[in-house]
């Protein structure tokens, strides 16, 4: 089972580099356009994954979340703002985006990845939490002893990102950046014969041509194949999966299944 999840918020990577950005106009012009190319992609291949919409995004971006959700996609929470997370997310996310899709949500992922109230999401009545990364990613975390597939906290299901059996080399958003295509296939299909599924995400601003855009200050590892070879990369990793018999779900789906039968 394949879960792929696009972290679906308002453009404020530039603010990590210096660079004064307005995230709410400048940012989500660059989200608006790589949400639409994400939908494209995964139209034209025939299959539905996860968008973990900040708040930020829902408000201004009617047209798309409509469009996520009239092509059948799930909608989950990614907190409020994304520059700037609160504790109080968990609760007020969930509460807007019920508001605004009309569809209960059950999942959240925290922006950054980063620690979350795993108490206070079963409080909330949330299902499913997919906020951790399970390797170690420099200046960002190191979650070298946490478990690496899916596991139940606190009657919440913790669904990790897929990394790499032994070395736990991260399959996220960098690493379509930048690995060579067969090479990424290998480690992949090797996750799914390992673990029995393959979980990964990425964001709307890969999918937008940064390179054509030095004033946003971009590392080379982040805009290397950005824009439209995102999006070719994307499909050949999708056909690839299709053309192995491999199913894709949504993180709603997966849960439901693996609580079903108990795996």
């Amino acid at each position: 089972m394949i879960l792929l999840s696009f972290d679906t918020e308002e453009f404020d990577v530039p603010r990590e580099h210096g660079v004064t950005y307005d995230t709410l106009t400048e940012g989500m012009e660059v989200s608006r356009y790589g949400t639409l190319r994400i939908l494209d992609c995964l139209k034209d291949c025939g299959v539905k994954g996860t968008f973990f919409c900040t708040t930020n995004f829902a408000e201004n971006a009617p047209e798309v979340m409509k469009r996520i959700i009239d092509e059948g996609h799930e909608v989950a929470a990614h907190g409020c703002d994304h520059w700037n997370p609160k504790p109080e997310d968990v609760i007020n996310s969930k509460r807007i985006l019920e508001q605004i899709t009309g569809k209960k949500i059950t999942g959240y992922r925290q922006p950054r990845m980063f620690k979350v109230d795993i108490a206070e999401q079963a409080r909330q009545g949330y299902t499913y939490n997919a906020s951790l990364n399970p390797a170690f990613i420099p200046g960002r975390y190191i979650h070298l002893n946490t478990p690496r597939t899916w596991f139940m906290q606190e009657g919440v299901m913790q669904i990790p990102a897929s990394v790499t059996p032994i070395l736990r080399i991260p399959m996220f958003w960098l690493s379509l950046h930048n690995f060579p295509l067969w090479l990424y296939k290998a480690l992949m299909h090797w996750i799914i014969k390992h673990d029995g599924y393959f979980n990964t995400y990425f964001h709307p601003w890969e999918f937008y041509p940064l390179s054509e855009h030095p004033e946003l200050k971009m590392p080379f590892i982040i805009k290397n194949n950005a824009g439209e070879p995102m999006c070719n990369r994307l499909k050949e990793i999708i056909k690839d999966l299709l053309s192995r018999g491999e199913t894709f779900a949504t993180y709603s789906e997966f849960c439901n299944t693996r609580k079903h039968n108990n795996v």
